[in-house]
């Protein structure tokens, strides 16, 4: 089997199978995820589009995250997914690797050598809360990636930089004239994305994820941690319940920065 590096001609193959495993086609998430990270598949031997995946996005020299990790059915357990799994670990290096999994793929994972180490609750709903009205939008996007850069312990600027383009929203909190926090929210298939939310305290990131969602006309996504219940109550309290759970995963050292600083990610495919 040979592995190559995925492109934009690639989308639609994508698409299909990801459509093909129950997945959504989610066309602006594939695209985001292949400017902003290494994606590899292996094209299926009948010639009917690909038959595996697996995108790799390294930030600097400390952390990597792999997601989309997709294997047709008729292709299943004849490793192509443990090949490309082995390819982008290779990519990764000495990084400390992350990724999110479904309780169906974690026992695989934990044989690659990752360990669980936080559940992960995705919420889904309308929000019904009120806005805050205690954020303002972003205009320094170079300040957003410093603030980051401080608690997220590794060189995302890659993908913050392309907030303006890819987001609906990037909004930002202050006090006396200091950020301490930032968050957006972009469109997937017909849902609003909240995230990432980056925040010095929880009172800020309820704050940056009111005014992303107070007002949408889509249902609202947060993954939060449950290590977090009163934010998990407040959510379900404005229309966003419960919708399914992962497991944040890590291979190798422990993820870098300040992970009570970090409350929603842009997408669990990003970490």
């Amino acid at each position: 089997m040979q592995i190559r590096r995925l492109t934009e001609d690639d989308l639609p193959a994508c698409g299909r199978l990801a459509l093909s495993r129950d997945w959504g086609a989610e066309s602006r998430k594939w695209r985001f995820l292949l400017e902003v990270g290494e994606a590899y598949g292996i094209d299926a031997p009948d010639g009917d589009g690909l038959a595996a995946t697996n995108i790799v996005t390294l930030y600097g020299d400390d952390h990597a995250v792999i997601s989309m990790v997709l294997t047709a059915e008729r292709y299943g357990r004849q490793g192509m997914g443990r090949a490309l799994m082995e390819h982008v670990l290779a990519r990764a290096g000495e990084r400390t690797v992350s990724l999110h999994a479904t309780a169906h793929g974690r026992p695989l994972y934990e044989r690659t050598g990752f360990r669980a180490v936080a559940t992960v609750v995705t919420h889904k709903g309308m929000f019904t809360g009120q806005a805050s009205g205690r954020t303002h939008k972003a205009d320094d996007i170079e300040a957003v990636v410093a603030f980051d850069a401080a608690r997220f312990g590794a060189d995302r600027s890659a993908v913050l930089r392309r907030m303006p383009g890819f987001h609906e929203q990037v909004r930002v909190a202050e006090r006396d004239g200091r950020m301490t926090g930032f968050g957006g929210a972009w469109r997937n298939d017909g849902t609003l994305m909240i995230g990432p939310v980056v925040a010095d305290d929880q009172t800020t990131a309820r704050d940056l994820i009111a005014d992303l969602a107070a007002g949408s006309t889509l249902p609202v996504r947060l993954d939060l941690d449950d290590s977090r219940p009163d934010l998990v109550d407040w959510a379900v309290e404005r229309g966003v319940p419960h919708f399914f759970t992962t497991s944040a995963m890590v291979r190798g050292a422990a993820l870098p920065g300040d992970q009570s600083k970090l409350f929603a990610p842009t997408m669990q495919a990003l970490g």
